[in-house]
């Protein structure tokens, strides 16, 4: 393995899947299966491949692993340099573990240009995983800016009826922030003459200087993951997206602003992260409580799991800037537990959509009594959204506390109630639509998972509990690259 390409075949492998179905007709729905057929084969052999890397990982070896480096564009150090470490890993296997199960959940409900579709979902996936292995930081602008094109056709042309608003609304958030970032990153180019994340990270860089730029690719995280006030576009980009799109953009999307903060905010600008880090526990604080308050008050499903995404987010970003060992490893696994977790319930909600067609909490109530296996898998995933011990909302909520609390027990008492906030307004939902008597006619109709829905769910099942009950599998690998970014952290703001 150590001659053969294997990141790069994980990288572009659905590419490869995407030219296969531009050559499938779909005249007749025997060839639209084919269609749906060549992109669920072609996303679990994605999969499969980064198992493989997860098994080759090494968790004591300190450097980026299976790296590629090729001159790109001659005359400038700009290279093919990619490579992975405990922090990507992960978020890699986070991509290739929930696209097969986005394009099985589109199986029925995707009825108009489902080549396109899928050749969407593919280069998404093509994107995502590139940027989480990119060394070159340019090569990472460009992976991490083109995710924008795929995502804003998934909502623009597959969405609801609001879908040309929330999809403009998504880029141009977005964009606005990227722009910024491309400035900085033009920057540090010149002032240090390359664009390895690793070299950049060693380089001296002014305190002032520090501070301008910090600014510029925090414009770009926080709308990415997002940090109250720029998370507006939040709900309604998950309120108009398909189910699919709903699932990769709070399971994967809104991870990259927190794999951004912690592989180059706190890695080349380590000075200004300490001096903005008040800021953001601010920010951090306002989102956990303010954002639980409009959630318990929303209407709509998708829109109040929209909202608790925004909550739970916050613990990420007040994990990553306390930089510790604790924080730094809570906030990481609590990226992993609500990319599986968010993604649950964005698929349960779809269910039901798909049989009803509403999203309002007060059309359901009783579905206990016409799914029973359909109320077991949502109090799992309700349970996890909270923090239950033995699943995987716990565990990060639990090491972000901790590492917290070291460090300033009034932030995390604070934090803390964000946990009694979310129980609230998830068992109240819960409670809505699932307990008491069906009152109304149309829910008669109901039936429960089939399946096709069945084997979206349990997979999803297993990794929480999984991460709940035996997290060392996850938090081992990861432990040597975060403990080299603290480092770095406490010899920069020692001088």
């Amino acid at each position: 393995m150590n001659n053969f390409p294997i990141l790069s075949s994980v990288i572009f492998l659905p590419l490869l899947g995407c030219f296969v179905i531009l050559f499938i007709r779909e005249n007749n729905k025997n060839l639209q299966n084919n269609i749906k057929f060549a992109a669920l084969i072609t996303s679990i052999g994605t999969f499969v491949l980064s198992i493989l890397l997860w098994i080759a990982f090494d968790p004591n070896f300190e450097e980026y692993q299976f790296v590629e480096k090729k001159q790109w564009i001659d005359g400038f150090n700009f290279y093919y340099h990619i490579g992975i470490d405990g922090i990507s890993l992960f978020m890699i296997l986070l991509c290739t573990f929930l696209t097969p199960l986005c394009i099985l959940s589109s199986w029925n409900n995707i009825q108009k240009k489902i080549k396109e579709y899928m050749i969407a979902f593919l280069v998404l996936e093509t994107l995502m995983i590139g940027m989480f292995s990119c060394i070159d930081l340019l090569l990472f602008y460009i992976f991490f800016e083109s995710i924008l094109i795929p995502m804003f056709l998934i909502i623009g042309i597959w969405g609801g009826e609001r879908k040309i608003y929330a999809s403009f609304k998504f880029f141009l958030y977005t964009l606005l922030g990227s722009v910024l970032m491309l400035l900085a990153v033009i920057f540090l180019y010149q002032i240090t003459g390359t664009m390895n994340i690793e070299e950049i990270q060693s380089y001296s860089i002014s305190k002032k200087v520090q501070y301008i730029l910090w600014l510029a690719f925090f414009a770009s995280f926080a709308v990415k993951i997002p940090m109250w006030p720029f998370h507006t576009w939040l709900p309604d980009a998950h309120v108009e997206a398909p189910t699919a799109g709903s699932v990769i953009l709070a399971g994967v999307l809104l991870k990259i602003g927190g794999y951004g903060f912690i592989r180059l905010s706190l890695g080349i600008f380590p000075i200004a992260s300490m001096f903005y880090a008040p800021l953001i526990f601010i920010l951090s604080l306002i989102a956990i409580i303010y954002t639980s308050f409009i959630a318990l008050a929303q209407k709509d499903i998708k829109k109040l799991i929209a909202y608790s995404s925004v909550a739970h987010m916050g613990f990420v970003t007040i994990g990553i800037f306390i930089v510790n060992q604790n924080s730094l490893e809570g906030a990481m696994i609590q990226m992993l537990s609500h990319g599986v977790v968010s993604a649950a319930l964005f698929l349960c909600v779809g269910i039901i959509y798909d049989r009803m067609h509403t999203r309002e909490i007060a059309f359901y109530n009783g579905l206990i009594n016409k799914m029973p296996i359909y109320a077991f898998f949502l109090m799992i995933f309700t349970l996890a959204s909270i923090g239950l011990p033995g699943t995987s909302g716990f565990v990060g909520e639990f090491l972000i506390l901790l590492g917290t609390f070291k460090i300033s027990p009034i932030i995390a008492l604070f934090a803390a109630s964000g946990i009694v906030l979310s129980a609230v307004y998830m068992l109240y939902l819960y409670k809505r639509i699932i307990f008491g008597i069906i009152s109304n006619s149309k829910l008669k109709e109901l039936f429960d998972l089939d399946i096709r829905e069945m084997t979206i769910l349990i997979p999803l099942t297993i990794v929480i509990l999984w991460m709940g009950i035996y997290p060392n599998s996850f938090l081992k690998p990861m432990q040597i690259p975060l403990k080299k970014i603290i480092n770095k952290y406490e010899i920069a703001n020692n001088l």
